[in-house]
């Protein structure tokens, strides 16, 4: 008996730790749901629209008009909803199911109610141009004009958005435009900006965007990108940056029958977006439906970054450069131009707008500025200055196997004038090295013995190997 009773205890005891610890698990996931607002699981709308939600059991949502209109139909219906449990091959809805059917990634953070909008970059702690431009040199070589510019540009978008325009005169938006060809750096130094910032970045590709209505991505998608960025914060993603690359593929098609649905529309839509305004991003989602919750972002403060190789725009470059009379002793002559390497740098808006940009798409981003294609020099640099460089990488890798890797100044050399050939910038010194790296990756960890690897020219234009010491010797070992 003693024995009995002191199970029945024991079991007792053991429900009660069950209770408590299953009760802990579920106030834990109430309070993590406390930050986000609640989304009717009909129509899909955020509490911030629809209104106070009614909630039901399993932490299912549904607002005042949803359960209105459900009521009506069931009382309006020819349907007899008493019959229905008994009828043949009616299964019953369980609860718990629907628990899980919305995303988190739909669901939008709560603004908090009384406290006030606090800037995401504090005017006291943003650093100086000249500090900006000193972290992208320790990243991006080359391009001073190009870093010179964003790093005052951005200085000034952030005192913008900081101070908020206290007073009667109001700071325009310091949207850019980049040009430069591919390789040469122009995504990875907004990259890199924003990570200097801390601030959410956003980068999508102009070449999948659309006109309303039609297959592709809608024009506010690029909103909806930077929201998910930001965790789904609405005051954290409208101060956020946006990187649209491939900006050059929405120019303005020359000589076409056909609707121009991803050409000059895509400009148009992009205007309000540029300039600043409320505008409704699904969540979550790259298109709007019904089944998407929608929210409102202001753009205003919203930095725009646009980037674009404009294949091209150096023919159109050199014919207005050429356009001076061809016949006398002050003429230029129609080759003048063809080695200039800096042509780029001469780009104005007419330029941009015989390629076929708008001139309302131009007005909106004021600052213009080109990047260099990179040389023979620069290509050295970015194998092994950079705080990332290649190099480094996979000196790091083999430094995990203890092993220590060199490349010689003539094995550099070769590399870049096999990455000029290529003429696809700095992403073709990573396929070249992944390539002669790949057989030196998979024999050393066979071997303990080994204890360093220097890549010769020899190696990497196919006449010798790599010379590879072994550990505790001087001599080294031709591969």
């Amino acid at each position: 008996m003693p024995d009995q009773n002191n199970n029945n205890e024991f079991e007792e005891q053991k429900e009660e730790v069950e209770k408590v610890e299953t009760s802990g698990v579920e106030s834990t996931k109430e309070d993590s749901d406390d930050d986000y607002e609640k989304i009717c699981f009909i129509c899909r709308r955020p509490e911030s629209v629809a209104g106070k939600m009614i909630e039901l059991p399993n932490h299912i949502c549904v607002c005042n008009d949803c359960m209105q209109k459900s009521f009506d139909a069931m009382n309006s219906g020819q349907i007899d909803y008493s019959q229905l449990m008994n009828m043949p091959g009616v299964q019953v809805m369980n609860m718990a199911d629907l628990e899980n059917m919305i995303p988190k990634q739909q669901k939008v953070k709560k603004k908090k109610e009384g406290e006030e909008r606090t800037p995401l970059v504090d005017i006291n702690n943003l650093p100086a141009p000249h500090k900006i431009k000193a972290k992208l040199d320790e990243y991006v070589v080359g391009q001073e004009y190009a870093k010179k510019a964003m790093s005052v540009a951005v200085y000034n978008h952030y005192k913008r958005v900081a101070t908020d325009t206290m007073d009667d005169i109001e700071i325009e938006k310091s949207n850019m435009l980049m040009i430069g060809p591919t390789g040469s750096g122009k995504t990875y130094l907004v990259k890199t900006l924003a990570r200097i910032l801390d601030v959410p970045l956003a980068i999508t590709d102009a070449t999948s965007l659309t006109e309303a209505g039609y297959i592709g991505d809608d024009i506010e998608s690029v909103v909806s990108k930077l929201l998910a960025a930001a965790d789904n914060d609405v005051e954290k993603a409208e101060q956020g940056i946006i990187f649209i690359d491939e900006i050059d593929k929405i120019a303005k098609k020359k000589n076409s029958s056909q609707r121009d649905v991803s050409g000059e529309s895509v400009q148009q839509g992009m205007l309000k977006l540029l300039e600043g305004s409320d505008v409704e991003v699904p969540v979550g989602a790259n298109s709007k439906n019904a089944m998407v919750p929608l929210t409102t972002i202001n753009t205003k403060n919203i930095l725009f970054i646009c980037g674009g190789a404009f294949p091209d725009l150096e023919n159109i470059i050199k014919e207005r450069l050429t356009k001076q009379s061809s016949i006398g002793f002050g003429a230029d002559l129609k080759d003048r131009f063809n080695g200039d390497k800096d042509l780029l740098s001469k780009v104005t808006t007419e330029d941009l707008r015989s390629f076929g940009m708008i001139p309302e798409f131009l007005g909106r981003l004021p600052i213009v500025f080109t990047l260099k294609g990179l040389d023979k020099d620069m290509y050295i640099k970015i194998l092994k200055e950079p705080k990332n460089a290649i190099l480094k990488q996979y000196q790091k890798l083999l430094a995990l196997d203890e092993v220590d890797l060199e490349f010689d100044e003539g094995a550099l050399e070769a590399i870049a004038e096999k990455a000029m050939k290529k003429d696809t910038g700095a992403r073709a010194l990573r396929a070249i090295i992944e390539e002669f790296m790949l057989d030196i990756m998979y024999e050393i960890p066979k071997d303990d013995s080994i204890g360093r690897v220097v890549i010769t020219k020899a190696y990497i234009e196919g006449n010798g190997g790599p010379v590879i010491t072994l550990r505790g010797q001087d001599v080294p070992r031709l591969s």
